[in-house]
């Protein structure tokens, strides 16, 4: 694979892996300092300040896809009609989201939502704070796409590091301290604004010639063309994304949210983190398009799906298997016996939906959007039928259960529907060269694993035995059946030129 491409993409990855270890592993001091009900408050306000970004038009993936493409062409006066058409509709949609958020806090707290009524006034009060976070919020997203666009991502991936660090441990320092829940959204915000003073220079550093020009009606329309299939993805994925928790708070309580919400968020976290590998190939495939090197695009794509699969495939054995003891070790019995099947089958529910990453991407890299985006639709619209089904019928396993059946039968839609036709490879070539050599192998790894849980019992030094030994073997499957032979020599040749440097040092 292109060297470039990979350490872009494992700069993107390592943006991510830092701050989700660092989030993930203060939770439990979160809930703790806040309470189960005041995190599930918590978790109800970042629900809704996350539903209001359904107004969102996604500017954001039109704009890093022309980008690409006129940095590709060193087309300077494109570039600053994108960049500021960009700014301009992210300041408006954070203008009146914010002002929406702030205005109707009292009723979404006190009308839409179980909240105890002793937590009433401090909810209000944090959400009306929220208002002004997803102000910043909305320019803090933009701003960040503008270093990805131009293959940067080391650069994104940085300042993402160390806010994504610095914001869960000021969380944990103002609970110690005695605060509570606003002062912790007081964190957030602060932390928003001070994010995108640094992006804006950073893209100035980028961008020297950067200067203000108004956007023209041909950029206008082009971007507004792709963003409006793009808006169509990202509105969906937003209200499926929060609306369970919306469900959930409605229908079951903020007791239940919390439970819900610890174990979502775990298997979101940890399986979302290899979408960050593949999210380069946006703007990489915008860029083959646009100079007609789809054989190259193809390649590409079919080697990336092979690795990313294998990778989640890992990923979802490891959180499956161990989910109680995850959840026991990681925050109290009490979730690990209320959350395990939650977080297994939302693990497995995050899988299916990453079938669907790396086609999108090349599917919207290639100039069709539309495709994405009514499929997105679709999903959304099955999804919440199933999830609220699911939490009417069984709680918040049956929430877990719903995202699992809509997951299976729009993910199999959509690769039928884009394989030959938007994405340049055919449907049978991706299960050969990148599903099969993954499916046997990490399902037999997963048996035994399962299966040994009864043999080293739940002690904590044999746990941590089986999870070494299941790690081992999920590595070593993937480097005799799943990394291509060039690739490891590749690798090899790599690794004896920084031993023989290390020797002449």
């Amino acid at each position: 694979m292109n060297l470039s491409l990979l350490r872009n993409a494992f700069s993107n990855l390592l943006g991510a892996i830092i701050p989700a270890l660092v989030a993930l592993g203060t939770v439990p001091l979160v809930v703790k300092g806040l309470g189960d009900a005041n995190y599930g408050v918590y978790s109800l306000v970042t629900a809704i300040v996350g539903y209001f970004a359904v107004i969102d038009i996604n500017v954001t993936a039109g704009s890093v896809k022309y980008i690409a493409e006129f940095n590709a062409n060193r087309d300077q006066e494109r570039i600053d009609e994108t960049v500021f058409f960009g700014l301009s509709v992210y300041s408006m949609l954070g203008l009146l989201g914010g002002i929406g958020l702030f205005v109707g806090a009292h009723f979404f707290v006190t009308r839409v939502f179980s909240v105890p009524p002793q937590l009433v006034g401090e909810a209000v009060a944090t959400l009306k704070l929220a208002a002004l976070g997803f102000f910043l919020g909305q320019l803090q997203s933009y701003l960040n796409s503008i270093p990805q666009s131009l293959m940067r991502y080391d650069i994104a991936s940085r300042i993402e590091m160390v806010f994504g660090t610095g914001v869960p441990l000021l969380t944990v320092a103002v609970l110690m301290l005695g605060y509570g829940l606003f002062e912790v959204i007081l964190v957030r915000v602060v932390a928003s604004a001070l994010n995108c003073a640094i992006l804006w220079r950073c893209i100035r550093r980028l961008l020297p010639q950067l200067a203000w020009r108004k956007p023209g009606a041909a950029i206008r329309r082009e971007l507004l063309g792709f963003s409006a299939y793009s808006f169509l993805s990202r509105f969906a994925g937003l209200s499926y994304a929060y609306a369970d928790k919306l469900i959930i708070g409605a229908l079951v309580g903020v007791t239940g949210l919390a439970y819900f919400t610890v174990a979502s968020t775990l298997a979101n976290r940890v399986l979302s983190l290899t979408f960050r590998l593949s999210g380069v190939l946006f703007p990489a495939a915008s860029a083959l398009a646009a100079r007609g090197e789809l054989e190259r695009l193809r390649t590409l794509y079919l080697k990336a799906s092979r690795y990313v699969v294998f990778l989640n495939a890992s990923v979802l054995v490891l959180v499956a298997v161990f989910s109680y003891q995850i959840l026991y070790y990681w925050i109290d019995p009490q979730f690990a016996r209320v959350g395990q099947v939650v977080l297994a089958v939302m693990a497995l529910s995050q899988f299916v939906d990453s079938l669907t990453s790396l086609p999108s991407l090349v599917n919207d890299g290639m100039g069709h959007p539309r495709y994405s985006g009514m499929f997105a639709l679709a999903r959304a619209g099955v999804g919440l039928v199933a999830v609220y089904a699911g939490v009417a019928g069984w709680g918040i396993a049956g929430a877990a259960w719903g995202h699992v059946l809509a997951s299976s039968l729009l993910t199999c839609a959509f690769l039928v529907a884009v394989h030959g036709r938007t994405v340049p490879a055919r449907l049978a070539d991706l299960i050969r060269h990148a599903y099969l050599p993954s499916v046997f192998g990490v399902g037999a790894v997963a048996i035994v694993a399962d299966a040994g849980k009864q043999l080293f019992g739940n002690g904590p030094f044999g746990l941590a035995l089986l999870v070494l030994a299941t790690a081992m073997l999920l590595f070593a499957w993937g480097v005799l059946f799943v990394i291509e032979r060039e690739d490891k020599i590749l690798a090899w040749s790599r690794v004896k030129g920084i031993l023989s440097m290390r020797k002449a040092v």
